[in-house]
């Protein structure tokens, strides 16, 4: 019976029963989003819009825009168009995990970075 299971789920025959979450990543290539994170203690939340190419972050005050190449329907490339040193040149590796109806978990790190943080990011519109 278990070996039956395995099968099955080597052969993906029965995602939702091997764990793997539902992911409907074209439905949050563009919009309004929100992401909140917990910053050295404290719970900061950053806004922001993707529309075709173009992300613009929203965070304390501050505007960045930021290029977007889409890798596949759920993996992408975010470069900050307008970096102020050296940490803001790298380019980041964003990979959508799971959706719902109005979120998305995502994993992200540095290209070429084994180091990956999880988020969770809204849609506002």
């Amino acid at each position: 019976m278990l070996k039956n299971f395995v099968l099955l789920c080597l052969l993906g025959g029965f995602s939702a029963a091997c764990g793997t979450p539902p992911r409907d990543c074209t439905a949050f290539k563009e919009g309004r989003f929100r992401y909140t994170a917990l910053i050295d203690g404290v719970e900061q939340t950053t806004i922001f819009e993707r529309a075709n190419e173009i992300e613009i972050d929203y965070f304390e005050g501050k505007t960045d825009t930021s290029s977007v190449r889409w890798i596949n329907d759920c993996e992408f490339i975010v470069k900050n168009l307008n970096p102020k040193n050296l940490n803001e040149q790298k380019p980041i590796h964003m990979k959508i995990l799971s959706t719902t109806d109005s979120s998305y978990t995502f994993e992200y790190g540095l290209v070429g970075s084994a180091q990956k943080t999880r988020g969770t990011a809204v849609k506002m519109n």
